[in-house]
């Protein structure tokens, strides 16, 4: 019997339900959920924390709202402390540098050090590099591609260059002597 295109033979059955192992609603249902959180900021961070391998609690939420819902910027434990404290998070100085460090770890922020005695944390993992006011001690990004960095010294063997950051120092000029 010859069977037209799109036509059905009399003798194949044809079921209402598909197979279960063909279709389940749960997966479309988990992806339409997913699809509607993205782009939420909340769902984002939860992932980002999770995807670096963190879990999401209370705190990291927090302070992670804090830290990445502005933006790339840099920030002391201090200073961050103190944002907290303005928004009425319940959070000490001491699960500051925990979160902060653990953090930086994990890959989610850059740890810059100056002095020896002063860390900044900044969101901005792009390579790049900073202006540093000794008066305010600002830290502000420097774009990388205004300084050359095709002279730099060959690693001793067996290890590569995985960084570079250069802090560029700035202070006010002094007021030209009146005579």
């Amino acid at each position: 019997m010859a069977v037209r295109e799109g036509s059905v033979p009399a003798n194949s059955t044809l079921s209402a339900k598909p197979a279960k192992a063909e279709f389940s609603a749960k997966p479309a249902k988990a992806d339409a959920s997913a699809q509607r959180l993205d782009g939420c900021p909340m769902h984002d961070l939860r992932t980002k924390l999770s995807a670096a391998g963190l879990r999401p609690t209370r705190q990291r939420l927090r302070l992670g709202w804090l830290l990445f819902g502005s933006g790339d910027r840099h920030v002391t434990a201090e200073r961050l402390f103190e944002e907290a404290k303005a928004a009425h998070a319940p959070i000490s100085l001491a699960t500051v540098y925990n979160t902060l460090n653990q953090f930086s770890s994990a890959g989610l922020l850059r740890e810059i050090t100056v002095d020896g005695a002063k860390t900044y944390f900044d969101t901005n993992l792009a390579n790049h590099q900073h202006f540093l006011t000794e008066e305010a001690h600002l830290l502000v990004d420097l774009p990388q591609q205004l300084i050359d960095f095709s002279q730099l010294p060959e690693p001793p063997e067996g290890m590569e260059i995985a960084r570079v950051d250069v802090v560029v120092r700035l202070r006010r000029k002094p007021e030209a002597k009146q005579s």
